[in-house]
């Protein structure tokens, strides 16, 4: 039986995320200054041509599927990444201890740009902000830890963003900032998933410590459009 989970971009964009969708039933991919991600019905050659033909020239985008696939020759393959989707799927807030966080909003978003470009947790945009619930730490006036939600394919919503400038590691930032955005994703009665590559044995420890656990392989396809 597949899985929401199996096409989560595509499945966002068929829900929740509708009003950020372009494209086709067959292919479909976010507002380009929303996020870089596509989601195809299936990952068939035909469903790659009709991303081809109803996106932008030039387009770049990321494709996760849950094995992987050959690239058609009108997309030149620019990386792949092979990664972990993990879930969590108690009902139960992890134990830790609250710090003070900041809701962030637009006004923080030069800052959330810079420190991503800075710790290269995954892409992120002018308004990827309004995937909402992002929250931060502040060091004076800097932001220096942050985490928030991405794809949300009914009934579940995905924590990304999650990074900590090297500066300010190991004061337990990031595990707090999991159990704020765990917390909100249970209050509207839905399920926390994320992504994470499968060699970033750091990240895995932390996710598991949490309570995360490992649901299937995933492969992300970054893709860049051959106009030929």
């Amino acid at each position: 039986m597949i899985h929401t989970l199996d096409n989560p971009i595509y499945n966002a964009l068929n829900s929740a995320h509708s009003t950020f969708s372009s494209g086709t039933d067959h292919a479909k991919y976010y507002l380009e200054e929303v996020a870089s991600f596509a989601g195809l019905r299936d990952n068939s050659k035909g469903n790659f041509e009709a991303l081809h033909e109803n996106s932008p020239l030039e387009s770049l985008f990321i494709v996760f599927t849950p094995s992987a696939v050959d690239i058609p020759a009108r997309w030149r393959l620019v990386a792949q990444i092979n990664m972990f989707q993990m879930i969590y799927e108690s009902k139960e807030i992890p134990a830790g201890t609250d710090i003070d966080f900041v809701d962030l909003d637009k006004s923080h978003v030069d800052q959330m740009i810079a420190l991503v470009e800075l710790t290269q947790p995954g892409p992120f945009r002018e308004r990827t902000i309004e995937f909402g619930n992002y929250t931060g730490v502040f060091s004076g006036d800097n932001l220096v830890a942050m985490a928030g939600h991405r794809l949300n394919p009914t009934p579940f919503t995905e924590i990304s963003a999650v990074c900590t400038h090297p500066d300010h590691l190991g004061k337990g930032y990031a595990f707090e900032l999991l159990r704020e955005q765990i917390k909100r994703i249970l209050k509207k009665s839905e399920i926390p998933f994320l992504h994470v590559r499968n060699d970033n044995h750091g990240a895995i420890k932390l996710y598991k410590k949490l309570g995360f656990e490992i649901r299937a392989d995933m492969f992300a396809y970054v893709i860049k459009k051959v106009n030929r």
